[in-house]
Order: structure tokens, then sequence, then C-alpha cells
């Protein structure tokens, strides 16, 4: 049997490793080990948790043992899908590289650009990051790619599934051509594969398991059900949990909880908390820090449930989880490996429940034609559906109250509409009445008195509204109804004052011009208007300073300039004097 000290590792690194408690490698790392410490890249299709992370680990921190790191060059780069798992692949670097004096950098959102570039500017032999955070980097300055001996591409498939291949690219475009490049991943679709030839030359392809297996030490259960109501799905989805959740009892100790949408991971954190269930959501986002927490709580046990999206189902080493719950049946088939990879890891027994409605059919039929066998079936946990939030139990006839109430049944607010209670207390009543009517004799129609609608007339003598109902005709038309009152108001002139009619009468009196003054200016107490200025208009003003002329025919003709010059010497001569 091969252990680590027969792979050709630095003796350091295998100090650190037998220190971790670890003797014999897993079949990735006996595989790929001696093919990377040779320099040649690397092509690893593995289940999840079989200790990828360890097969590029330990022979990069061997072949970087010699150099040394320049400043914002760092030497060797390992690019992540998500924060978590960079964080993961940082954890285990420290642990395989404590006797060295490799140093490490993590650029991950949520973090300050500050510390970050405090650590890249002193020089970093391993630089751990996730696509989007690097380009930040890169993009202000801060970072140079030209000196990457050993680039790692962790989780290529869902890289690559995720949208980053334009990431991808422009990263490898930054790196030298020179560079040593290992891809690893849990599944490898064929079209995926063939990206991958772009950036690997001369690849080792190393496949330990069958290729979109899941792990043997998982027990999977499918359960199934239909739905009472389409918009009651995820209501009685929760109770099926709830009822698998307890009747698991106290062999699950912990358990993952997948969703396919954020919004639902908060609300069935938060209806499992209601319930009494010690359960955290984790989901992109969250804060980077709120999310390391509830990772730590989750791995010391101070959290029993942990309800994630897929940012939680690739490449998270926590070796303990019992139980993996799929509130939903993903979209992806690949996903599915993912999900239930969680558990049954290091050679432990997991089980792996996957809850599933009509609607989810296409999905398994993809995952069942991906992992080449199909998924058992289980059934429906006993009381999950009828005794849950979503379907009470019915209430048994002979239960319901059966003494007749004789009062009427009280009107909702708006008078439209009758409350539940009251509108089953009227069945009674409705049916006591027909069984009186039925057994009331019948009197001739002669006979028979007027049909009354309320209480009788000399009853409701108490207000005067009733009185005034009540009396004669020609009583009651002594005063005048309400609508020849309002016509008699607003025929009435409006109260004005003696002195504003007295105006109007001389203004309608008063010539049309002195009126049209007086309506123009709206100023009724400066009297009439004034017309000329009597004595006191100048002379001058008086003066006519036409120049008529006659033409023997006698028809106007305009005057000549001389006659014009005469005539204003003449009036400047008057004016001086």
């Amino acid at each position: 049997m091969t252990k680590f000290s027969d792979l050709a590792l630095d003796p350091r690194v295998l100090q650190a490793v037998s220190d971790a408690g670890y003797e014999t490698p897993t079949p990735i790392q006996a595989q790929a080990i001696p093919h990377a410490l040779q320099g040649r890249d690397v092509l690893g299709i593995a289940q999840t948790g079989t200790g990828k992370t360890a097969s590029f680990t330990l022979p990069m921190i061997t072949l970087l043992g010699q150099g040394r790191a320049k400043a914002r060059m760092p030497r060797s780069l390992v690019l992540c899908p998500t924060r978590e798992l960079a964080a993961q692949v940082a954890e285990n670097f420290d642990v395989y590289a404590k006797y060295t004096k490799l140093t490490k950098a993590l650029l991950i959102g949520g973090v300050a650009f500050g510390e970050q570039d405090k650590l890249i500017d002193r020089g970093v032999d391993v630089l751990i990051a996730t696509p989007g955070r690097l380009l930040d980097h890169h993009s202000r300055g801060k970072l140079l790619l030209t000196g990457v001996q050993i680039m790692v591409v962790d989780e290529a498939d869902r890289m690559l599934d995720m949208g980053f291949i334009p990431d991808i690219e422009k990263i490898f475009a930054l790196t030298p051509f020179t560079r040593q490049t290992f891809f690893y991943s849990a599944t490898m679709a064929p079209e995926i594969e063939r990206i991958t030839n772009t950036f690997l030359s001369s690849a080792v392809k190393i496949e330990v398991a069958r290729q979109n297996s899941t792990s043997a030490t998982i027990e999977q259960k499918l359960i199934q059900f239909t739905p009472s109501r389409k918009d009651k799905s995820f209501a009685e989805k929760r109770a099926v949990l709830r009822a698998l959740i307890r009747s698991e009892g106290d062999a699950c100790t912990n358990a993952i909880i997948f969703c396919n949408r954020k919004m639902d991971v908060d609300v069935l954190a938060k209806s499992l908390k209601q319930h009494g269930f010690n359960a955290a959501p984790i989901h992109g986002d969250l804060d980077q820090s709120l999310r390391t927490k509830t990772l730590d709580g989750f791995r010391d046990g101070s959290i029993r449930l942990l309800i994630a999206s897929d940012v939680a189902a690739r490449g998270r080493d926590i070796p303990a989880v019992s139980h993996v719950f799929n509130f939903d049946v993903p979209s992806h088939p690949e996903d599915y490996v993912h999900r239930i990879g969680r558990t049954g890891r290091a050679g432990r027994l997991g089980k792996a429940f996957t809850i599933a409605v009509p609607f989810d059919d296409k999905y398994l039929a993809q995952i069942e034609a991906l992992v080449k066998q199909p998924i058992p079936r289980g059934e429906v946990p006993d009381g999950a559906l009828n005794g849950g939030e979503s379907r009470p139990t019915p209430r048994p006839a002979a239960e319901e109250p059966e003494a007749p109430r004789t009062e009427r049944p009280r009107r909702t607010r708006g008078g439209r509409g009758r409350d539940k209670d009251t509108a089953r207390e009227a069945v009674p009543v409705l049916e006591q009445a027909s069984e009186l009517a039925a057994d009331a004799p019948i009197e001739p129609e002669s006979a028979a008195p007027a049909r009354e609608r309320g209480p009788r007339r000399e009853d409701c003598r108490d207000t005067p509204r009733d009185a005034q109902r009540d009396a004669p005709r020609e009583d009651r038309r002594t005063e005048p109804r309400r609508d020849e009152r309002n016509d008699a108001r607003r025929d009435a002139p409006p109260p004005r004052d003696e002195r504003r009619d007295d105006r109007r009468e001389e203004r309608r009196d008063a010539p049309r011009d002195d009126r049209g003054g007086e309506r123009r200016y709206r100023d009724y107490d400066r009297g009439p208007s004034v017309i000329g200025m009597g004595d006191h208009m100048p002379e001058f003003l008086t003066r006519s300073f036409k120049i008529e002329t006659r033409t023997t025919e006698g028809e106007d003709q305009a005057p000549s300039p001389e006659a014009l010059a005469e005539a204003n010497a003449e009036n400047h001569s008057d004016l001086a004097s």
C-alpha cells in the first residue's frame, strides 16, 4: 500500500501531514502527486470528499520550497468559485506549510482592499482568490501575474458553469504560457472537457472513480408527494421536512438543508426556528463575517441545521455531517452529486433525503441519467401532512354544537358578509324557523294580515322622526320640504352692504364710458371719472399743429417743407414768450 513517504514530498510537508494524522493517501492523491511533482499538467476527476485539495496543495508546497516571491508578483495562483472554498484551501495550506516559510494571501470579496494590498506588496508565494476580486486587484494596478509558476483551478466545472468563462480566459491570458496547470473537479461534462483542452497542455487525466457517480457510503432516499394545492406546496414541503428530521431522531446529529433560491433559505430557516429547531441560514447575500461565524458554529456543534444554497455545496470540508436534505431538487444534475457529497465523507456513513413534487420529475430524470442508477424511493412519514400546519385535520361532525341559537347572526363591518362563526351559528336558526313555519296553521288569504317587515308602528313613537312619519299628510306638508328650502336658499340674494347697493345703482344709471372706467379699475370711492383738465389745461395743448393747404381742386395736399419749418419756428417763439 502506498504511503505519503513514498511520494517524494518535502520532509517538512511529510511532517505536517503526519501531525495532521494522515499516513495513507487517497487514490486521487496517490495518482496525482507523482505527476504534479514531475511538472506535468493534471486533470483530476473524482467525487467530492476524496481529498482533491491535498492532491494539489502538497506538491505545490514542495515545488515552491526553492525560490523567493517578489512584491506584487505571486508565484502560484489558486482559483476557487466561492469565498468559503477559498478560505478552506487557505486553511489547508496553513496546516501543510506550517514548517515552511512560504507566505500566502487570500483575496475574496467582503474584505477590505487595504489589508489585502499590504500582503500583496510584501510578496506572497501562494495567492488564493476568487476570480472577481482577483481581477479587481489587477485592474487597480496592485497585482501582476507574470510570475505565476503553478496555477490551480479548483471545482473547474462549477467555475465554468457559473458563467466565469470570460474571467477565466482573461486570467489565463495574464499568466505565462510556461505555467503548470491543475484542473480538479467532481464532475466533468464533455463540453467542459473540451474547453479545458484549451487551457491545459499534454495533461494527465486522472479519474479515480466513475465520472458523475455518488459515494457508496451515502444512503439515498427520494420522498415524493403531491401537494393538496399548488399554492400550498412550499408549506407542505416544510411539514414533510420537519417530519423527516424528527423521524431520524438522535441519529441526525447535524444536517445541511439545500434550497435552490436564497429567499427560500431565509424563509425555511425562520420557519424551523419557530418550530423549535436549531437552524441558521447561509447564502451569498450575507456578509462574509456572518457566513464565517455560521460555518464555525456548524463545525463546533452549536448549530445543528445549516440551511444553505449551493454556495455551501462545493468543496466544504465538514467531515462529521450525518444528513443532507434536498429541500428543492437541484435544477442542474451535477449539483445533486455535490450536495449529497457533504455527508459520508472520509469513510463515514451518511444519509441523503430529497423531497420532490410532480413538478420536479424532469430534474429527477436528468439526475438519474447522470448517476446511471435510480434513486431509492421512500415514504412520507406518518402524520407529516395531516398533522402539519398546512393541512389541519377536519373536525368531526359529532362535535359540532347542536343547540339552536335564537339571536340573529351578526354582520361584519360593511354589512356585506358574515363572520365564519356567525355563519355557522345561523344554520340551526334557519332550520328552526323553517320547522316553525311548517307547523303553523294555514289561514285563508282574505283573513291574512298585511305583511310586516319589522316591529309595529305604534311601538316606535319615541323619536321625532317616527312622529313626523306617522303625522297626517296635510300636517307634514305645512313645513316646506328639504328640496324646496334648498331652492329658496339658492334663489335668495346674498346679504350685501347698503353702500355697495347704492354704488351699483349709480353705476347702472351712469353713462357707458363711466361704467366702463369704474368696472375696469374696481375703485368706486374715487367718485366719477375725470374728463379733460378744465381751467388748468395748458394753452399749448389746445393749439393745432396741423398745417393745411388747399389745391385748386379742393383736395388735401401734404405741406411743403418750407411751411413746416415756418410753423415750427412760430410755435417755438410762442412757447419762449
